[in-house]
This record gives structure tokens, sequence and C-alpha cells, in this order.
């Protein structure tokens, strides 16, 4: 079930909302926990059990790490509990990547191979619930957070439907304080609505949109891509990815603002960053946090040296890229930024310098674009044929039919986008995110409710997309 269906928005969305409401305080978080599982279970089916052994498990060896001291019986404890997360990610996720793989090596060795691959479901959301439990019982072993004190409770905060499927990944520790005391306050209520609101509008008015134009570009053969569709492909999709999961994002924040919660922020304008570095600070920023956290560091950081530093960044792009997706293009797209930080570092640790000002920004830009190649193509070679097409290398002659995409409502999105990715920090409306204390309040309710009623014309003329990164 996704935020932007009308499933969601007219029939789960409110009742939920309006049981939670009227709810003992006492009740609501078994309540919360309940309609998780059931929001879940829409989709999921049957494999919501791993979900559901997922809260029993790291719930059960949380407790255990914490009336346990930090010596080797905890660590091995741990141990057992990250290898338990990662075991059903590795079977749903990389099972089928891993024969493939096999398959690929043993062709290219003119070897003899020959099996059927499994045909496996992979449950919407793991990649996210599954770091989310590695953090939980990791942050009790270093006594970050105490655990959940009962069961109940651990399960609403692992399966809270907001954060669920797609992030952000929320950390117990960050949560631990509202998980039994969170009063509901009509300011929080209305921020978290406009907030939604928001997220909707990104995700139906302009994400939708301009997916529509990089479906065309990236759908074209080689011989029809042309060097301006290829650029006006990626264009649309570097728009498409952003709008659509930072729309995501801020409908999860808002729906948990509504709820009492404070989830951290996802996104910071990434594509005004004058780095890949910065990039990574600005992106997706609680998966940064967390490779940084809980695989980074723990591998030595930046302590080791600079060779140590610069392995240790390659490792954690390469299982960033795998983590969005059991493919080579994936994998290429974080060893492709992996590289890029390195060379950032060699050119400060080597000479002081580091990417400023338009020409900063536009290198930047450009590199992020490139990797959104590798990141939206289906195959390596498509993403190759995409980058020399791009270059004008092998650029072919684009039919007049592909261009038919570019409608008056398809450009206007497209500048829309393009304008509202580059307003700098100083311009934004920023009582979106304390509309309650804002005079404005009265003015940004209304342009909510536009935005509300207009994404919804949209969603009933157009039907709806799922969120890009509801398949990761």
């Amino acid at each position: 079930m996704t935020f932007s269906s009308p499933g969601f928005l007219f029939g789960f969305m409110p009742i939920v909302f309006l049981l939670y409401f009227v709810l003992p305080a006492r009740s609501r978080n078994a309540f919360l926990m309940l309609a998780s599982f059931a929001f879940y279970f829409v989709d999921a089916g049957l494999v919501s059990v791993v979900l559901l052994g997922s809260v029993v498990v790291n719930a059960i060896i949380g407790n255990a790490l914490y009336r346990m001291p930090a010596d080797g019986r905890a660590r091995a404890l741990l141990a057992v509990g990250v290898v338990a997360n990662l075991v059903p990610l590795i079977y749903y996720k990389y099972w089928n990547f891993m024969q493939r793989a096999a398959l690929d090596a043993a062709a290219a060795l003119h070897m003899p191979a020959s099996w059927t691959l499994s045909d496996i479901v992979l449950p919407a959301g793991i990649s996210f619930f599954t770091f989310q439990g590695i953090s939980y019982i990791v942050d009790i072993y270093r006594r970050d957070a105490p655990p959940a004190t009962t069961l109940v409770d651990f399960g609403m905060y692992h399966t809270l439907f907001p954060q669920l499927i797609a992030g952000p990944i929320v950390r117990y520790s960050e949560l631990v304080s509202r998980i039994q005391h969170r009063p509901v306050r009509l300011e929080d209520v209305h921020a978290g609505l406009l907030r939604f609101c928001l997220g909707l509008a990104k995700k139906i008015v302009i994400a939708d949109n301009v997916g529509v134009v990089a479906d065309r570009m990236f759908g074209l053969p080689a011989d029809q891509l042309g060097t301006a569709a290829a650029w006006i492909g990626i264009l649309a999709y570097t728009l498409q990815i952003l709008f659509d999961f930072s729309g995501y994002s801020d409908m999860a924040i808002g729906m948990g603002r509504m709820l009492g919660f404070k989830f951290p922020e996802n996104f910071n304008q990434p594509y005004r960053s004058h780095s890949i570095t910065e990039f990574w600070r600005r992106w997706h920023m609680t998966l940064s946090r967390w490779f940084r956290d809980y695989l980074y560091i723990p591998l030595g950081g930046n302590r080791a040296g600079p060779v140590r530093t610069y392995l240790n960044l390659l490792i954690v792009f390469v299982l960033c890229g795998l983590w969005h997706g059991a493919a080579y293009t994936f994998l290429l797209w974080g060893l492709f930024h992996g590289v890029l930080l390195v060379i950032e570092r060699l050119a400060l640790n080597r000479f002081g310098w580091t990417p400023r000002g338009f020409s900063g920004w536009l290198t930047t830009l450009l590199l992020v674009m490139v990797g959104w190649v590798l990141f939206r193509a289906p195959s390596a070679g498509v993403a190759g044929h995409y980058l020399m097409a791009m270059a004008g290398v092998t650029a072919g002659e684009t039919p007049a039919a592909a261009w038919s995409v570019l409608t008056s409502d398809k450009l206007l999105f497209l500048v829309i986008g393009s304008v509202a990715v580059l307003v700098p920090e100083n311009w934004r409306l920023s009582a979106w995110q304390r509309a309650g204390d804002s005079i404005a309040a009265p003015v940004l309710s209304l342009g909510a409710l536009v935005l509300f009623a207009y994404s919804a014309m949209l969603i009933a003329a157009n039907g709806f997309n799922p969120f890009i990164y509801f398949r990761f």
C-alpha cells in the first residue's frame, strides 16, 4: 500500500489517525503496531512473517545484551544478532543475484553450469528494517540506549508504518523518549499535515510528471537515443528521484509528527552541493549516518592512515550501492561514488584542495547525474550506451514520436523542479517545518489544501506510481 494510493489517502490513513486520537494513551502503541502490520500485510501477504521474525529476534537479543556485561559473550551475541538480521536480507535480496553472478563467471570461464533460479518474492522495505534492527541491538550493546520496556513498545517502533518501507532510518535512541510518552498536540498535527501535503505534491505533481519524460528517453533503443534526448532524460530522472524520495520522506516525517514523533530529516538540498562529500551529507542523510556509524567507523574510519581510509570508503560505498539493489548497475554506482570520494580525499590530503564555487557545484551536479545513469539503467550495457550518447560519441537519431512526451505541462514541471532544487536556503519556506508557530499558517494551510486537491485530481486522472525506493 503506497502513500499516494487512494486506498491509503482516503481509507487507511484517516481511519488509523482517527482511531489513534480517540484511543487512550496506554493503548496507542499496541494499536500502532497492529495497524503497521496490517499496512505491511496488504502488499507483503505471508512474507510479513519476515518482519514479525525481525521484531521478535531483535527484541530478545536486545534485552539479553542489556543484561550482559560488555565482554566476549556480549560481542558473540551481538555478532549472532547482526547475522540473524542479515541472513533474510541476503536470501531474499541477493541469493538470485549471487546465482546469476556464478553463472556469468562459469560462462566466462567456459565451465559447465546450469541451474534454475529460485522464485523469491522480495519483502518490501527489508533493506530498511534490517538496518534498523541492526542499529537497535548495536546501540544497546554500546549502551547508547536502553532496550524497549515491552515487546509491544519495540514492535511499534520497529514496524511504525510511516517509515517502515523506505525510511527515514530512525534509530531507537532517537525515539526512545517518545515511545511511552508523546502527547498529541494540535500544532504537531497541523504541521504534520502540511508536511504530508507538501510531500504528496512533490511526488504526484513533479516526480511522476518528469518521470514520464525519463521513462521515454531511457526506453529508447541505442540507435534512437540522441545527445539532446539523453541529457533531457537524465535531467528528468535527476529531478524525479529527488522529488520522489524526498516527497516520501516528507510524508513519513509529517505522519510521524502527527503521531507525536520527530523523525530525523533525510534531505537538505543535495543538488546545491559543491562536492561529492557534501552531496552525501545532504542526500539520504539517515542512510549516510548509518553507514558512517555502523560500518565506516568500526572499519577504522580515517584513523588508520590514508590508504586504509580510501579502502574503507570504497568498501562502504560498494556496499551502499548493493544495499540499493542486487544488480551490477548498483554496484557500479556505489563504486563510482566511492572512487570520487577517494579522489576528493586525495586532493585534500595532497594539495589542500577542495571543490568550491560555481565550478565545484557544476562539476558535482554533472558527476551526480552520470551516477544516476548507472542507477536508472536496467543493465551496465544500457548505461554505457546512454553515457556515450550523452557524450555525443554514439548518438542516434531521436524520432519525432519520442519528443511528443515533452508536452507543455511536462516542460513546465521540468522547469519548476529545476528551479525548486536550486532555491537558496534562506529563500525557502521554512514555515513548512514550523507552521504551528508561523503567522503565515492560514496561508500555508490553504496552500496545502490546494496541493492535496490537485494531487488527488492527478491521481484520479492518471493513477498512481509506487515510490522508487519502495523496491529497495
